[in-house]
């Protein structure tokens, strides 16, 4: 009877021992398959388990990279554009060709085949009907579109008493001078693509050649005339490389110094 009883007491014993322990044992850590609830779960009450992956929404906008405005310095000495065209316009013919500064990573031929579509470009001065241009590569002509470091502009412009201060084009003697900043990077008051603005630099330069003096905006929201320096503010004006409107107009303004 006594042996029984003790027996009893010592299996009691065990099985509260045993109950007890167990409710001290930590939770199983998750596992390898362990998942993020769907939507219907997790309306529900269900504790997500992992992060959510990231969406395409949460991938961050790339910072758009700003042109490249080359080297401020060339080496001095020019390549001329092995290309040449047949006149494009009518009128009084002028024969140019286009010469890239070495050193400053723009490539002769491509320039001279932009330079020529924007010359032949019914919105250009061809549009007068008095003006006809001819690209070439050798012979005789009458004016030359040079590319050009900021510091080269600087040193061709300013010896006939220009100051380009490294960001601007000029016209001097026979020579169109772009500057490469403006060719690779446009202008901050440009909103318009970068060919545009090329379009706006060859317009203007070879207008003072063929006789226009600058303008000015002629009202708020009206094109700037090509002939305008819109590098130094639209003054209202929107933004405009063409001499001409696609309907033949020309897009001008008050004349100012």
């Amino acid at each position: 009877m006594l042996t029984a009883l003790v027996l009893s007491v010592l299996l009691l014993g065990t099985a509260a021992f045993a109950l007890s322990r167990g409710a001290d044992t930590p939770a199983p850590a998750p596992t390898a398959q362990a998942r993020l609830a769907p939507p219907a779960e997790q309306s529900t009450g269900a504790t997500p388990t992992t992060p959510a992956a990231p969406t395409p929404t949460d991938t961050p906008t790339p910072t758009p990279t700003a042109p490249d405005p080359g080297p401020t310095k060339g080496s001095g000495t020019f390549s001329i554009a092995p290309a040449s065209a047949k006149a494009v316009g009518r009128g009084t013919v002028r024969r140019y060709r286009v010469e890239v500064e070495d050193g400053i990573g723009i490539d002769a031929a491509s320039a001279a085949a932009q330079i020529h579509g924007i010359l032949g470009d019914r919105r250009g001065w061809t549009n007068d009907r008095k003006n006809a241009f001819q690209l070439v590569a050798g012979g005789s002509y009458d004016f030359t579109v040079k590319i050009a470091s900021p510091a080269t502009v600087d040193k061709l412009c300013g010896a006939s008493g220009l100051d380009t201060h490294g960001e601007v084009n000029c016209n001097v003697g026979n020579q169109v001078l772009v500057n490469s900043k403006r060719w690779n990077t446009g202008s901050p008051q440009f909103s318009g693509p970068l060919d545009e603005y090329r379009a706006l630099i060859v317009n203007h330069e070879v207008g003072h050649r063929i006789g226009h003096g600058h303008e000015t905006c002629p009202g708020p929201g009206k094109p700037a005339p090509a002939m305008m320096q819109q590098i130094y503010g639209l003054k209202g004006c929107a933004p405009n490389a063409w001499p001409y409107s696609a309907e033949g107009t020309y897009l001008s303004g008050p004349a100012v110094p």
